[in-house]
């Protein structure tokens, strides 16, 4: 009897169910990238793309694009004629749509800044202008809803620059900030005063310069660039431009997003474009002690009091920049209440004003008012310096208190003298400096009468030489140059006056030194071969004058160290002394150069550059986004990838079958390498020693007999 083959019993319908719903989560994590690019692109083409490409004024008024202004009159009168005779009327905010663009398409200055750029900055008048006519008739609609400007450039000097001279404005070193402007523009007139005071703060730190949208060739240059090639101000009127200094291309500009205000602006350009330091605002409660206490001896104080309390401007910032070796900046707010506390403390009786703190005792000085750039350097080349300068590193050759250097009346100076106050930061020294103070105004005020001075007056010499410019007062810290300090008083007491402070013990030492430069910069000079090798490792050429160090012994009195400053002067000048020709040390500087200064330009302009990088890559971005093509791009992509994914799932899955072939193909081989290998046995002999015999081959033709019977008898 037969046997059949019994088939499996199906699987139950709720395995079935298992298996499937097992199955949708793989499915989902396969096809998750087609999916998420899917929904992207039906964002950008449903949300994105239209709101970057809004219908345009002509398509309200049903006109094609660029449509000139007798076209469009004629489909606004089209439009509004059939209003009244009796046509259904369309809605308050489509009639206030059709007005609006009527007025914008047809003044000649808007239509040209809406056609070449896009510039639509009246546009938030339609909303309020419906809430107002909201529920009237389109008849009562009042024109026009848009308001005229009255922007006149012939009021004001300003520097408008056009394609012809764009170039050639940047032969400058300086930086630029310019403006684009309309002239139809309601907000460039309403900025124009700002302007205005922005050009004047600007004289002499950057130039400035106007660009108007008529100019479409260089307004087109300057402008941002849609996906599309045509060119936008993403931020409308104004747009303000910076090109910092040696920069002429669009590549390095930069553009401003902040608010329109005058101290935002010129802010910005301080910092973000020239690197100019912030002057920091103290209270009553800070000025002494965060600002006079903390400030370096040898630097002069400059305090602004302001009643704004805005930023300092640029040229206030560019010259505490430049005079930061010689002076410490601050700025106060001024307050009705305050006025007595800053009268008390500096004098001053109202803002703004000017305070600039010297030597300790000594009268402030006040300029009241407002200032400008050339009033403002001169005011700090006239008080740069103490009353008693400091000598350092950075004011010994305008001194005149270096045998590298020359007089502080020039070249031709054959003798000079130097009065230096040496000694460490104490009470002697502040008083020892008020002394020589009144020496110094005192030989000041004679140097000015000479001609009803006796001249058998002690004090002659050293007047005379006050006013030829050829006698100099400083005093010297030794604690900070002690090398410079112990080369010159050089005496066994040294250490009282130069070095680190070793007891209470203070001394302030007044010394004069005398400086004699040859007569002929041309001399010969004679080279003399080192005698030793410790010679030659510290061989240094001499200093080109001559120095001659005497010092003071006498009583700290004003007629008696003025009487030896003049005998010293006039034996000096009248004799012949041997000169004395060495290397003298270098004055060491005492403080570093603040971040902003020329250490750390290089960092700064660096982190600058990539600042501006990063930003201006997030806008090209962002400008990028309403780009029509990235839509079908991202959908193209998804349906690609989800094909793929598709392909991949419905091949079927290769078996793996064992290759029986190749498997006993191995094991032959393996064996006949067993079987050939020779053995490591001492005692059994090579094969390779044994000459081959006959019955070692066997025949190819060879054929084994199957024998019926066997050997053995039966």
């Amino acid at each position: 009897m037969a046997t059949t083959a019994r088939r499996p019993p199906p699987p139950p319908a709720s395995a079935a169910a298992a298996v499937s719903i097992s199955s949708i989560p793989s499915i989902l994590k396969a096809y998750s990238i087609p999916l998420i690019l899917f929904g992207i692109a039906l964002f950008f083409q449903l949300v994105v793309t239209p709101r970057s490409f809004p219908p345009s004024h002509y398509d309200v008024l049903g006109v094609k694009k660029y449509a000139s202004v007798e076209e469009v009159t004629q489909a606004y009168e089209k439009l509004t004629s059939t209003w009244d005779s009796g046509v259904p009327v369309p809605s308050v905010f489509d009639a206030v749509k059709v007005q609006y663009a009527f007025e914008l398409l047809t003044n000649e200055l808007w239509k040209r800044d809406y056609d070449n750029f896009g510039i639509d900055e009246q546009s938030h008048v339609i909303n309020p202008a419906t809430e107002q006519y909201a529920g009237a008739t389109v008849s009562e609609i009042k024109s026009p809803l848009m308001e005229p400007n009255s922007f006149d450039l012939a009021e004001h000097t300003f520097n408008v620059i056009n394609s012809e001279n764009f170039l050639s404005q940047f032969d400058s070193t300086k930086a630029w900030l310019i403006q684009v402007f309309s002239f139809g523009s309601n907000r460039c007139a309403n900025f124009s005063n700002n302007w205005k005071h922005i050009v004047t703060l600007l004289d002499g730190v950057a130039n400035s310069g106007m660009v108007e949208l008529g100019d479409v060739r260089l307004a087109a240059y300057l402008a941002e660039k849609k996906p599309s090639g045509h060119p936008f101000f993403k931020n409308g009127l104004p747009t303000l431009l910076a090109f910092p200094p040696g920069c002429s291309s669009s590549r390095c500009l930069h553009r401003y997003g902040g608010q329109l205000s005058v101290d935002a602006i010129t802010d910005w350009l301080a910092t973000s474009i020239l690197g100019l330091p912030r002057i920091l605002y103290y209270s009553k409660e800070s000025m002494v002690q965060n600002f006079l206490a903390k400030s370096k001896p040898h630097k002069v104080r400059v305090i602004f009091f302001s009643r704004s309390g805005e930023r300092a401007t640029p040229f206030i910032r560019q010259a505490a920049k430049y005079y930061w070796t010689y002076a410490a900046f601050a700025f106060a707010r001024w307050d009705e209440g305050d006025s007595s506390l800053w009268w008390n403390m500096f004098g001053v009786e109202s803002a703004p004003a000017i305070v600039i703190l010297k030597d300790p005792g000594v009268k402030p000085t006040i300029y009241y008012g407002s200032i400008n750039n050339s009033m403002f350097i001169d005011i700090m080349e006239n008080n740069k310096y103490h009353v008693l300068p400091q000598l350092r590193s950075v004011t010994s050759m305008e001194l005149g208190c270096d045998a590298r250097g020359y007089s502080r009346a020039g070249s031709e100076m054959r003798i000079w003298y130097c009065v230096i106050l040496a000694g460490r930061l104490s009470q002697e020294l502040n008083k020892m400096r008020e002394t020589i103070r009144r020496v110094q105004e005192t030989l000041n005020n004679n140097g000015g009468e000479l001609n009803t001075l006796d001249q058998d007056s002690l004090s002659t010499p050293a007047a005379l030489a006050v006013k030829q410019k050829r006698l100099t007062f400083t005093w010297l810290d030794g604690e900070a140059q002690q090398k410079y300090c112990f080369f010159h008083v050089n005496s066994e007491d040294s250490y009282e006056t130069c070095g680190t402070r070793r007891a209470m013990i203070d001394v302030p030492r007044l010394l004069i030194v005398r400086y004699e430069r040859n007569e002929t910069e041309d001399e010969v000079k004679i080279e003399r071969q080192p005698r030793n090798m410790f010679e030659a490792l510290h061989h240094s050429e001499p200093d080109p004058a001559s120095q001659l160090v005497a010092k003071y012994n006498g009583p700290d009195e004003s007629t008696e160290i003025i009487s030896w400053i003049s005998r010293t002067i006039e034996d000096g000048d009248s004799r012949n002394l041997p000169p004395f020709r060495t290397q003298c040390p270098e004055l060491v500087p005492e403080d570093s150069d603040p971040l902003w200064q020329a250490g750390s330009e290089k960092i700064i302009s660096s982190s600058k550059d990539l600042k501006y990088k990063i930003t201006s890559f997030i806008n090209q971005m962002h400008n990028q986004l309403g780009d029509p093509r990235i839509g079908p791009v991202l959908l193209l992509v998804a349906l690609m990838l989800c094909g793929r994914t598709w392909l991949q799932r419905s091949q079927p899955t290769p078996k793996n079958e064992p290759n029986t072939s190749n498997e006993s193909s191995d094991k032959d081989k393996v064996r006949q390498n067993r079987e050939t290998r020779p053995r490591n046995n001492p005692t059994r002999p090579r094969n390779d020693l044994i000459p081959p015999s006959v019955t070692d081959v066997e025949p190819k033709d060879a054929q084994q007999v199957q024998f019926s019977g066997s050997d053995s008898d039966n």
